[in-house]
């Protein structure tokens, strides 16, 4: 039986809450605030803490750091955009806003127990330091790979289209690895002409080819005791990829021009947008090469499938921009989150910094940001996008996230409102993330009517 702490300093949500879980095969503890709970329990001896986010005393935020690897569940009746970003970075597992729907409650537990990772695996200061920030299920596993491969001197092979941020983790690797203190070189392999490419990673001597007026170490030799980054190693011309093995196989680096080796320490780690098993079948790439880079995989997703994490990152991009130009922050009208949460995002997070830099550039000081300012195609928007992580439920996904100020329950009647005449029950319902039943609930609650389709078929 899984036993759960709850903090909430209103008698009446405490209490009902612990019964709503008991009835549900938990075992549950309750405290009123921080201190009470650090004085009555261990906080080790739960598997699961729900705390409201304002408490008397310390918020309940604090006990992120005080439960350590212990999920922390954070309940605020004061939902926004940045109360939910920022409970996320601080390591939360999850948020939900009271009050809240049994069902919803019961839902986002058990998703949490499922599919648990310990919350270091995903909110390392390391990861934010390099510019790597999410909270989705499928950048929990990103980083958890991350954690366990920088320990290695094991080589890596990242995939992922193009701006999903493949050399940040490249540099969370190394800044996590033995060899932090060694510099990390790292090389675009499809930026560097064709008859250089040997040249620039590998050296040459003096006079070895024409316009070799001196000798020049090469970035091989320069990565030597920290970690080389080639990235769009697919486009490595097959000359390249014999002396990279070489390089791989043998720990030494021969400059072009010169009869003697030298040797090299260094840890590879490679990135590509491309399938290079398929390259490999075309005579592209050398097979020997592939399978000696292919130790480790890690696969960073393209944004449209990371649910929530793009609100996250788009409101670190408004801080950093808006700083650079001396403007106070701005906030997005809802509009314009409906078109960031569920535009495509084709060049994905390169896309995304350049809308959000744009924005900050041409708006003005104080008002709501509008989507047109973005400079997106907004067109892509049709293309539906089915998110892959159970963790998510559009409760909690990018475009149902409600603006800054605007309540969850103003957000939702406003989603109901102006859909529910394109969309039917059960399309809502699974938009919203809850069932129909709990759809109908909510509708009664808040007073919002049920807009029926007239048949017209008879005139």
């Amino acid at each position: 039986m899984s036993r759960i702490l709850i903090v909430e300093d209103e008698d009446i949500i405490r209490n009902s809450l612990g019964k709503l879980l008991q009835r549900n095969s938990y075992e549950t503890s309750l405290a009123h605030n921080i201190k009470d709970a650090l004085d009555r329990y261990k906080l080790d001896d739960f598997s699961l803490i729900i705390s409201d986010l304002r408490l008397p005393g310390a918020p309940g935020t604090d006990l992120i750091k005080l439960a350590g690897d212990i999920p922390v569940l954070i309940m605020t009746s004061y939902a926004s955009l940045r109360s939910a970003v920022d409970t996320m970075r601080m390591g939360a597992v999850d948020y939900i806003a009271k009050p809240f729907d049994q069902e919803e409650m019961l839902a986002t537990i058990s998703r949490i127990f499922a599919k648990r990772v310990p919350a270091k695996a995903f909110s390392s200061p390391t990861h934010a330091s390099r510019g790597m920030i999410g909270s989705s299920q499928v950048m929990k596993g990103v980083f958890n790979v991350i954690h366990k491969v920088a320990k290695t001197d094991a080589t890596v092979l990242i995939y992922g289209e193009t701006g999903t941020g493949k050399e940040l983790a490249a540099k969370a690797i190394h800044a996590e690895s033995q060899r932090s203190r060694k510099p990390i070189i790292c090389v675009n392999c499809a930026a560097i002409p064709e008859t250089l490419i040997e040249a620039e990673l590998f050296g040459h001597e003096k006079g070895a080819f024409t316009g070799a007026a001196e000798a020049r170490t090469g970035l091989v030799a320069a990565a030597d005791g920290g970690t080389l980054f080639l990235d769009e190693v697919g486009e490595l011309p097959l000359e390249a990829q014999a002396r990279l093995l070489r390089v791989l196989q043998e720990g030494e680096v021969r400059p072009i021009g010169s009869v003697h080796s030298r040797r090299v320490d260094l840890r590879l780690v490679a990135a590509t947008h491309r399938n290079l098993e398929k390259l490999c079948k075309e005579g592209k790439f050398r097979e020997d090469l592939f399978y000696r880079i292919n130790v480790v995989n890690l696969n960073i997703p393209p944004l449209r499938k990371r649910g929530q994490d793009i609100l996250q990152i788009t409101d670190q991009l408004i801080e950093k921009f808006c700083h650079q130009l001396g403007k106070a922050t701005f906030t997005l009208a809802p509009d314009t989150i409906q078109a960031i949460t569920t535009y495509p995002w084709p060049g994905n997070i390169r896309e995304l910094e350049n809308a959000i830099q744009r924005a900050a550039i041409l708006c003005d000081e104080g008002e709501q940001v509008t989507h047109d300012l973005l400079g997106i195609n907004l067109s892509l928007m049709e293309i539906e996008q089915v998110p892959e992580t159970p963790l998510e439920t559009p409760a909690k996904k990018g475009h149902q996230e409600p603006p800054e100020g605007l309540s969850l329950e103003d957000y939702f009647t406003r989603f109901v409102i102006e859909n529910q005449h394109a969309m039917s029950e059960t399309e809502l319902a699974r938009k919203l993330g809850i069932s129909r039943k709990c759809l109908w609930e909510r509708r009664q609650k808040l007073g919002i009517p049920r807009k029926r389709k007239v048949n017209t078929a008879f005139g």
